[in-house]
């Protein structure tokens, strides 16, 4: 599968591999939001587009387009026009700089960082056909209340992940009695019990629960009856940085950016 991304001006937002740390998983007690490793996969799973400069955007409320006013916070000339009110309705829109494209099949998830809240606000998510599209598409926030927020560079501002599609029109959910799979039922049953053992044992501070401090099950890629996960298991994810296909204008771009960092 390939994915090319095509700048479409000299200067364009940095891409980088997603990171899985977040603020508030730092802050969290004995930085206990880590352990979920779903979570931190959901976090690493794409690329970022990073804010080449800061903005403090305020709505009022109002439905019209010159309800929202932006202000740049920085002294930098480029990027004018990244940030805009096109819209109206309390909807923000940046501009990505670049045109995505991907192999027959395949499209590109375009939303905010995952578990990465922004009070007043909120990502809107789009589902890009990128294996025919010929012209680029824009990142939208939403404010949820009137108010002033502030985006600052170097702050994912649009999060990209290419997915297959899917024929979801023809995949019907099936509801099923769990006890009409016993050998699922039994792998439950025994997850339930070893649950609530190890939790009644961290509510009486049992010294060897308290120094475990949560179950490894998934993590290890073991049920709770030693049956071995998915051969797609990971607890880790790291996807690869962009690479420079052509032109030196690219090249210099890139050098440019880094010193306006």
């Amino acid at each position: 599968m390939e994915f090319n991304c095509y700048q479409l001006e000299d200067r364009v937002p940095e891409i980088v591999p997603a990171g899985f740390k977040r603020g508030w998983m730092d802050k969290s007690e004995n930085r206990s939001a880590y352990r979920c490793t779903p979570m931190i996969i959901a976090n690493s799973s794409g690329w970022e587009i990073l804010l080449p400069r800061s903005f403090r955007v305020h709505w009022n409320g109002g439905p019209k387009r010159e309800d929202i006013q932006i202000e740049a916070l920085d002294d930098s000339n480029y990027f004018k026009y990244l940030a805009t009110s096109h819209f109206g309705g309390g909807v923000l829109t940046f501009l990505t700089g670049y045109l995505f494209q991907t192999s027959l099949g395949w499209t590109v998830s375009v939303r905010g960082a995952p578990n990465w809240p922004k009070d007043g606000v909120t990502a809107l998510e789009g589902l890009i056909e990128s294996d025919w599209l010929p012209f680029p598409f824009a990142m939208n926030w939403l404010f949820t209340r009137p108010g002033t927020v502030e985006f600052l560079k170097g702050e994912p501002y649009c999060f990209i992940t290419p997915v297959p599609q899917l024929d979801l029109e023809y995949l019907v959910p099936k509801i099923h009695s769990i006890k009409s799979n016993p050998e699922l039922h039994g792998e439950f049953q025994a997850w339930k019990k070893s649950r609530k053992d190890f939790n009644d044992k961290l509510f009486q501070h049992d010294q060897e629960a308290l120094k475990k401090g949560w179950q490894r099950n998934y993590v290890n890629g073991k049920t709770m009856l030693g049956t071995s996960s998915s051969p797609y298991h990971k607890t880790k994810l790291r996807v690869p940085d962009p690479i420079i296909v052509d032109s030196i204008a690219s090249r210099k771009t890139v050098e440019e950016r880094s010193k306006d960092r």
